[in-house]
């Protein structure tokens, strides 16, 4: 169990980085982790109200309301009411938004072909294989 550790705890670490890296690139460093993670999640969600946020992160949406506002603040999102229920609004990007999520991807290309290089295809079949059971939900 702690090599297992060990090893999650080093690819936080190499993540972490890789993300630290991309905000220097993409010049946002005035941006959480956290943050950068509602931002991908709305773009997943294709603009979610806060229910649907809260849901999806396993938050409260008190604690998601505190964190949407400062992204408003932050002009990386903003609201529209819904057509179907006025008391609605559903969460759209910003373009600073949207390239946060180039920047995400940009990370993730990174550390996967960082993964890539190491690994032959018959072990990068295993390794998805694995990583996909691990993060199924059950």
């Amino acid at each position: 169990m702690k090599s297992l550790i060990k090893i999650v705890s080093e690819l936080s670490n190499l993540f972490g980085q890789s993300e630290e890296i991309a905000k220097e690139r993409f010049q946002l460093l005035n941006l959480t982790h956290t943050q950068m993670h509602y931002l991908e999640t709305i773009d997943l969600l294709h603009n979610p109200n806060i229910t649907e946020l809260a849901k999806s992160l396993k938050l409260t949406k008190p604690t998601v309301k505190v964190a949407v506002d400062k992204l408003i603040e932050k002009d990386f999102l903003y609201k529209v009411k819904s057509d179907e229920d006025r008391r609605s609004a559903h969460l759209h990007l910003t373009e600073k938004g949207k390239l946060i999520n180039k920047m995400h991807d940009y990370s993730h290309r990174r550390i996967s072909e960082s993964i890539r290089k190491k690994l032959d295809n018959q072990e990068l079949d295993q390794l998805i294989e694995l990583l996909t059971r691990v993060l199924a939900e059950k």
